[in-house]
């Protein structure tokens, strides 16, 4: 046998594999790294899809500010944000489809908040489907839906809500109405689902205990989303009497309530939620000067530079008036993500919770802490009331309408802090 021309062979051999194989290590050497997917289910069509593209471009903002210093700083690499939407379409049925699509694409983060019951639903879905499949479990981050039962008796370790709950809401507001010795008749309305509920139920609890001497003389819950024409409504405030109403309105069952009842000639207050933006300011006009107040974690006219800065920084990445809604929980919320995610070392559903459990968090001057005992965020609220843009303490108007919303009132995060009856189960 004539060993050397084997060996010079197989060398051969070997050496053609080798060069046959630089190009697939090369290729695999560069393939960007896997991105860290975050799925976002809202109504992006339907009577709520103004509130759907909103939320869209908050995050949006906050995912590219991730990006652009580098990522998600991990052990194996960077990895990049992607933000994924998946339209509920207003429907509980249709987000629980989409959770289900969200996870079949590789999603293990889903985001949510329009809507109590639809996330009251996603908690449900996600805590049996973690409990069953290991292997593909499910964080939930929740930026706006304030049903106080979310973070209490119906509390999850899948859970982590980043807006203040409707009792913590309330009680903000309950400040400013308990500096008003005029008020004397307040009528409370709000939409017929679980959070409309419990908005006036707190607002009947926090009236009857801070404010014993204000009449209600009216408390109803109208269908979600369906009503067209306020004005039976207006119609009936404005005979009760009313100087005030109190409401949990939010997208277009807000802006129309308002609408119905300027155009009736409703001369008193609205104590809101949400009454500072999507439409709302430019439907009440001048009626609402002095006169439509707005709780918030955070208002645009706070008087700060880095409030300023944050502001100014958003309308440039989105020019137009429309486009003009943005919050400042968003942003903490994506922040408190990014450094769970980087403090476990990993983008699993188990780690990164617990990571977020101790999530503290600063951004352009507002701080938030997660708390660890029920998952929801503790950060400062404050109180505004609309006025016209240029007015002292109004520099910046909301979505181009000449208006904006003047602080009246800051409630610091210790005093915002309410107890919890959560009882949680954590793996």
């Amino acid at each position: 046998m004539n060993l050397p021309f084997i060996w010079r062979r197989e060398a051969l051999k070997f050496a053609a594999l080798a060069l046959c194989a630089r190009p697939f290590a090369a290729l695999a050497q560069a393939a960007p790294p896997a991105p860290i997917r975050l799925a976002l289910i809202e109504s992006m069509s339907g009577p709520f899809a103004n509130t759907g593209e909103a939320v869209f471009r908050n995050l949006l903002w906050a995912v590219e500010r991730v990006n652009a210093r580098g990522g998600v700083k991990l052990p194996g690499g960077a990895r990049p944000l992607q933000l994924d939407r998946y339209d509920s379409k207003g429907q509980n049925e249709e987000a629980l489809s989409a959770l289900r699509a969200a996870m079949d694409d590789g999603a293990r983060i889903v985001l949510q908040g329009n809507s109590s019951a639809t996330a009251s639903a996603l908690v449900d879905a996600i805590d049996k489907n973690n409990e069953r499949d290991p292997a593909r479990r499910v964080v939930f981050l929740n930026y706006a839906a304030v049903d106080p039962a979310l973070t209490n008796e119906r509390c999850s370790f899948w859970h982590f809500r980043f807006d203040a709950h409707a009792d913590m809401r309330v009680a903000a507001l309950m400040d400013v109405v308990r500096d008003d010795a005029a008020l004397k008749r307040v009528y409370l309305i709000g939409q017929d689902y679980s959070f409309g509920q419990a908005v006036l139920r707190e607002a009947r609890r926090q009236l009857g205990a801070q404010r014993p001497d204000v009449e209600i003389v009216g408390d109803e819950l109208h269908p979600m989303g369906k009503v067209k024409d306020f004005a039976p409504y207006a119609t009936k405030i404005i005979a009760s009497g009313a100087q005030a109403v109190v409401t949990g309105n939010w997208g277009n069952d807000l802006t129309l309530l308002v609408k119905a009842a300027r155009e009736a000639g409703f001369n008193g207050t609205f104590y809101t939620f949400y009454g500072n933006a999507l439409g709302a300011p430019a439907a009440i006009g001048d009626a609402g000067i002095g006169r439509v107040i707005a709780v918030a974690d955070w208002l645009p006219n706070v008087q700060t530079a880095q409030s300023e800065t944050f502001y100014r920084a958003f309308r440039t990445r989105f020019p137009k008036p429309a486009d003009d809604y943005v919050h400042m929980r968003l942003q903490l919320m994506i922040e408190a993500l990014v450094q769970a995610v980087e403090r476990a070392g990993s983008a699993d559903a188990v780690p990164m919770a617990r990571a977020l459990e101790q999530a503290d968090v600063s951004l352009y001057g507002q701080r938030g802490r997660m708390r660890a005992t029920d998952h929801q965020f503790q950060q400062q609220l404050v109180v505004g009331v609309m006025d016209r843009q240029g007015r002292p303490g109004v520099q910046f108007d909301v979505e181009g309408s000449g208006y904006g919303f003047r602080v009246v009132k800051t409630i610091p995060a210790e005093r915002a802090e309410l107890p919890t009856s959560c009882k949680m189960k954590k793996p």
